[in-house]
This record gives structure tokens, sequence and C-alpha cells, in this order.
């Protein structure tokens, strides 16, 4: 576990709220990649990237922008893709929450993991625990997503070593296995290196 780093509490709550007098929250649940966590002490401003990364230490949750622009940090609350950053913690008691860590290896996940390596889509690699869970959930949802579909859903999420085209390249690869490619897409061209 990582050490707390210490905050002020800001001069009041919004309007028509209350705080604890310290900002500090009552203890409250998430439950992380099939393991119940119990959270005390947290601040009341905590993020889930914060309390997932230096309470739980849960470190494959990248830390970057912390304002929701790159995707570094995606999780599945619920079910749902959410940049973690952006979500309160102590918003998620009770949640679940699924990591790139806490993927299973049964639908797509295995096969994204597999095909970002394959195809050359890792390069640096800060970036690709958000991929990859952003694909798995585009790909649970839509396995036969078009080009369009695909380009759509990864907008949050930013890498600046790949160029995208190898990330591209391993998502056309997963839906050629699985069967789901669109007759009028194109497949995945054969790997040539990395940083096409």
């Amino acid at each position: 576990m990582t050490a707390r780093f210490a905050r002020e509490v800001p001069a009041g709550p919004p309007a028509g709220s209350s705080w604890p007098d310290d900002g500090v929250v009552a203890p409250y649940h998430l439950h992380v990649d099939g393991f119940l966590h119990t959270v005390a002490g947290a601040w009341i401003g905590d993020s889930l990237l914060t309390v997932l990364r230096d309470v739980i230490g849960v470190t494959s949750v990248k830390d970057a922008c912390e304002q929701g622009r790159c995707g570094a940090c995606s999780v599945l609350l619920d079910g749902r893709l959410v940049a973690s950053c952006t979500v309160l913690a102590a918003d998620a008691n009770d949640a679940q929450v699924s990591t790139v860590a806490g993927l299973r290896t049964a639908g797509p996940a295995r096969a994204v993991r597999a095909a970002f390596l394959e195809e050359g889509a890792v390069q640096c690699g800060f970036c690709t625990p958000g991929f990859v869970v952003a694909v798995t959930d585009l790909l649970t949802r839509r396995p036969d997503a078009d080009e369009e579909e695909i380009r759509e859903s990864l907008a949050g999420n930013i890498c600046r070593c790949t160029g995208y085209g190898r990330i591209l390249a391993a998502i056309r690869t997963v839906q050629a296995e699985r069967g789901t490619l669109l007759s009028g897409d194109a497949p995945a061209p054969p790997h040539r290196g990395v940083g096409r």
C-alpha cells in the first residue's frame, strides 16, 4: 500500500449539503476484481482512482491526467466503462469495480490482451490497461462493431506511442478470430513491426 498524501479540506461543502468536520467519510465498501475492500479514513473528495491506487494498492489502474481525458484509468463500474479519476470513491459504495487485472479470461478480454501483444499495440505500455478495458467493454457489447464504432469507443483513450494503427489492427484480429468481423470491413493487416 502506498503512503497517503495530505490533502487540504475545501472551505465548505456545496450549497445545501454538509460534510463531516474533518472531511473524512464513514467507511464504505468496494468490490474490486472480485474482492471486497473496506475503505476507512478516506477523504470525501477522493476519486475512485486515488482510492484504488493509494488505499487499496491496485496499480494496474494508471494515474495520468486526473481529468477524464486520457483513459489510462479506465475501469468497469457495475459493468459500465468509466474514467475512475472522475468518480468519487464514496459514490461507488458497494459497487463492482473491474480493472484490467480483474477482467475475466473468458470472453474477449484474453483475446484482446493477446492481440495487443501480437499486433505490436503495446509500446511504452502506460495506456495499455485503459485500452484493454475499453476494447473489452466494446467487444462485449458490440462484437461486430464497425470502424466508426471502434474509433468512437476509443476516443476517450490517448496513446502517444503507437499511432493507433496497431491498436485498430489488434481489435480487427480479435473480431476475425471470434468470427464477428463485418463483411465490409477489411481484416487486420499482417504485423510488420511496432509503431505502424
